[in-house]
């Protein structure tokens, strides 16, 4: 027997999804996710090459997905992104705020101390993760405040909770993701419609193509030192698999969690509960 309170909780059937960096590692499995869910997703990439395939993927499947060039640090990129979703689906729900990354070059190492990492690398990653998002947030949020309803959802990292070793303007840039996360949900609420909620995700440790090799020894596929350190301070002791955050995102999506806003969730498998003792 069908659980009729269930399926009304978590229904996002018919709902119109934007999913920025939506090609990348994690992305793609909550396009793939939210298509299966009856959703119409806009995925907006930089790089059409791997956004177009995944959105042939969904259609072949039986979902509906648009693949749109986008880059989130031109908001004239994002205005005309937000036209061609309109164009093709009316209207837009959901906003997922997932382009981000850091840059090898603004990353410390033995010979790159951080009073010599370079200025255009820093912005470069800093661009990328918060003024994307508060770029994108404008744009698609406007279209919310005159439906009077949706959801933002926003990727913050565990580097917001707790600091990483090397990687000092990631850490930095989704501190402040979190932050805005916050101030946003409050903003939305008060100024124009308790039914526009705003919550971010802080994914701990996934091996996702940017990180791999400092994770994973290339030739013996091995975990390096820092690979090993991560799973000693991770209660489950593996890594996230996309999949992961599928049931986190789709409860932070749906109606199951109406009263929540303004919320960061950690996936992490406990990393962030343990204190290494």
């Amino acid at each position: 027997m069908e659980n009729v309170f269930t399926h009304k909780l978590y229904n996002l059937t018919g709902q119109v999804a934007v999913v920025t960096g939506g090609a990348g590692v994690l992305c793609a499995t909550l396009c793939k996710v939210l298509a299966s869910s009856g959703v119409k997703v806009a995925i907006l990439d930089i790089n059409r090459q791997v956004a177009d395939p995944l959105a042939e993927e969904i259609n072949r499947s039986g979902g509906e997905a648009l693949a749109i060039e986008c880059d989130v640090g031109d908001k004239g990129s994002i205005l005309s992104a937000a036209e061609k979703t309109i164009n093709a689906f009316g209207k837009v729900d959901i906003l997922i705020n997932g382009a981000g990354g850091n840059n090898s070059r603004a990353t410390t190492k033995t010979d790159l101390p951080f009073f010599d990492l370079p200025e255009d690398a820093i912005h470069w990653v800093v661009n990328l993760n918060l003024v994307g998002t508060v770029l994108c947030s404008q744009v698609f949020g406007k279209i919310m405040v005159g439906q009077k309803t949706g959801s933002i959802l926003n990727i913050s990292s565990m580097n917001a909770f707790r600091p990483l070793t090397r990687v000092p303007a990631y850490s930095a840039a989704k501190a402040a993701v979190s932050n805005f996360t916050q101030w946003l949900a409050v903003y939305m609420a008060q100024e124009y419609s308790p039914d526009i909620r705003v919550n971010a995700i802080a994914p701990g440790f996934f091996l996702t193509d940017q990180n791999r090799y400092l994770l994973m020894d290339h030739d013996t596929n091995q975990l390096t030192d820092r690979g090993q350190k991560i799973i000693d301070h991770t209660p489950m002791r593996r890594f996230g698999t996309p999949e992961d955050l599928a049931g986190t995102v789709m409860w932070l999506l749906s109606p199951a969690s109406s009263f929540v806003t303004g919320i960061v969730v950690p996936i992490d498998g406990g990393f962030s509960a343990f204190s290494g003792v």
